[in-house]
C-alpha cells in the first residue's frame, strides 16, 4: 500500500455493511488507528484481521498525533477508523488529518456506512437540501439557545446526540421549536431494532417516553 492515511468507514451496527475495499485496506495497512481498543478489536476479530493498533481519542489526541504522523512519514500506511461509521463526524482525528495535509502526506477516504444518509433517505422527506447541525451542546442553556437559532432555519435539520439524551432532546425541541414540526426519528439503524418513527415532534416525543427509547439515533426535523 502507498504511504498514506486511509480514512476507513466501518459498520454502524451490522457487520455485513462493511465494504470489500474497507476489508482490503484494513488487512493491508501497516497499522490501524482506532477510537477505542475494545470496539476495534471486536470488528477486526470478526474480520479475522490482526494488526498493530494505536488508540486516538479526546484523551490523548494531542500527545499521540506527532508519533502517528512520524510513522506515516517514514513510509508506513495507516488506516483511521472510529468506533463505528464514517470517521471525523464528531469523532477524534482532525489534528492528525490536518498535520498530514500540512506535511503533504496523502489522505485517502474509503467511503462506506454512515447513519446520516440512511436516516435521510428513510425519512420520507423530499431531499433537495438539508442542514446538518449534528450534536447539540450537552449543557442545557447552550443547547436551548442553539435550538432557538435553529428555529429560524426553514429547511430540513439533522440532529444527533447520545442515546441517553434522546428524550431530553425531544423535550427541548418541542418546548422551543414547537410540537407540530413534522419529523422522523431514525432509531438503531442497521440493527435488529431498527425503526423509523414518523410524525409531529410532540407525537414522536410521546412514543419515546411511552416506549422508553434509548439507543443510537438521528433526528430529522422538517422545519420548512
Amino acid at each position: 500500500m502507498k504511504k498514506a492515511l486511509y480514512i476507513v468507514s466501518t459498520p454502524i451496527g451490522n457487520y455485513d455493511d462493511i465494504t470489500l475495499r474497507a476489508i482490503k485496506v484494513l488487512g493491508s495497512a501497516d497499522f490501524i488507528i482506532c477510537e477505542e481498543y475494545k470496539e476495534a478489536r471486536r470488528l477486526l476479530s470478526h474480520l479475522k484481521i490482526k494488526k498493530e493498533l494505536f488508540e486516538l481519542n479526546e484523551h490523548n489526541e494531542t500527545e499521540i498525533t506527532n508519533e502517528l504522523l512520524s510513522k506515516i512519514k517514514n513510509g508506513k500506511s495507516a488506516a483511521l477508523i472510529s468506533d463505528c461509521g464514517t470517521p471525523l463526524f464528531s469523532d477524534p482525528g482532525h489534528q492528525l488529518v490536518e498535520m498530514c495535509i500540512s506535511n503533504e502526506v496523502r489522505i485517502i477516504p474509503v467511503p462506506g456506512t454512515d447513519s446520516l444518509l440512511p436516516a435521510l433517505i428513510g425519512s420520507g422527506f423530499k431531499l433537495v437540501s438539508f442542514y446538518y447541525y449534528g450534536w447539540l451542546s450537552p449543557k442545557k442553556d447552550i443547547r436551548r439557545k442553539q435550538l432557538f437559532d435553529l428555529k429560524k432555519r426553514n429547511e430540513l435539520i439533522v440532529l444527533m446526540d447520545t442515546p441517553y439524551r434522546l428524550k431530553t432532546l425531544l423535550n427541548d425541541v418541542v418546548k422551543i421549536m414547537g410540537g407540530e414540526i413534522p419529523c422522523t426519528l431514525a432509531f438503531e439503524l442497521t440493527k435488529e431494532k431498527e425503526k423509523y418513527y414518523r410524525g409531529k415532534t410532540k407525537e414522536v416525543l410521546a412514543i419515546a417516553e411511552k416506549e422508553n427509547l434509548k439507543g443510537e439515533f438521528v433526528l430529522i426535523l422538517n422545519n420548512n
